[in-house]
């Protein structure tokens, strides 16, 4: 658990005080799931001569865990290291050991990469290029909004604690979600090796387009079949790469936004549920009906070429 100190000498942990920013907030919240309890000082100004080598000083300071000096590090991307990204090369793995995460050299480099990377870059003045007709929203804007509000009676130190409440629950959740990709990775692959047409059935939903669009094996997958959790199972399309989500291939357009009994009788396969405006879902009721219209589809796309 976080707690404010008063005083330097009594933090274990020291940040900078003032607007707080994504990159501290997640570090502060990365320190308090590694170490369990913090004592952290917010302060504007710091004599490093005076703290002790135990005390974790970071994004202040001009040591090991600021990035604010010339030489900072960065990565092989040239994308540079904020403080958050300097601790977790620290201590990352060495809090996936102490929390029992499976493969945990692999869950290291794709946590860095999915959520710190991003912090980092836009700490340090890299921003994302978004072209969109409507307000994005990173989650360095969202850690942002924390800050105490123009007119408001709220407190700083209380803003700081509920930033970092956010952040702990985002690394958590994204801790569980990279684990379970990896975990799935060999899954799909093994599936995919066995694959012999251009659909990949899933006995069970497990995270499977990332490796399909990184598997030469993967190349030929043009719909993916899995049970839905509201009952069925869903044919899903395959975008063209991780950046190009134009879809390999399209449902038909006669059976675009279609539901159950009009579905079936455009189809032809009883079963068929709905098919999404948006048409890269399609959903059954049974897997053998999935397999027909996934099969249907193929076949029209290949005709009409």
């Amino acid at each position: 658990m976080i707690k404010l100190v008063d005083k330097i000498e009594e933090a274990n942990c020291i940040t900078h005080s003032g607007t707080m920013h994504a990159d501290e907030v997640f570090a502060t919240a990365f320190l308090e799931l590694y170490l369990k309890d913090i004592r952290l000082k917010r302060t504007a100004t710091i004599d490093m001569k005076t703290i002790p080598n135990t005390t974790i000083v970071y994004d202040i300071g001009g040591e090991e865990f600021d990035h604010h000096q010339n030489q900072a590090k960065v990565r092989d991307n040239n994308i540079p290291y904020a403080s958050f990204g300097l601790l977790w090369q620290k201590f990352g793995l060495l809090y996936l050991k102490q929390e029992n995460i499976e493969h945990e050299d692999e869950v290291f480099q794709e946590f860095d990469k999915n959520l710190i990377e991003g912090i980092d870059a836009i700490d340090n003045g890299v921003f994302p290029k978004i072209e969109s007709s409507y307000k994005v929203q990173t989650i360095s804007d969202i850690i942002k909004s924390f800050n105490p509000s123009f007119g408001s009676n709220e407190v700083e130190d209380e803003q700081f604690k509920k930033a970092v409440f956010i952040a702990k629950e985002i690394i958590v959740e994204n801790l569980y979600h990279i684990n379970g990709k990896v975990l799935a990775r060999k899954m799909i692959t093994d599936k995919l090796k066995t694959t012999t047409n251009q659909i990949l059935i899933l006995d069970t939903y497990m995270p499977y387009e990332e490796t399909i669009l990184k598997s030469k094996l993967g190349d030929k997958i043009l719909f993916a079949i899995f049970p839905s959790n509201r009952g069925g199972y869903i044919i899903k399309t395959i975008p063209k790469s991780l950046t190009d989500k134009t879809t390999r291939i399209n449902f038909p357009k006669e059976w675009i936004g279609l539901t159950n009994e009009q579905l079936e009788q455009v189809s032809g396969v009883v079963g068929a549920t709905f098919c999404y405006n948006n048409s890269f879902i399609v959903g059954c009721k049974t897997k053998q009906s999935a397999i027909k219209l996934a099969t249907i589809a193929i076949n029209k796309a290949n005709k009409d070429v």
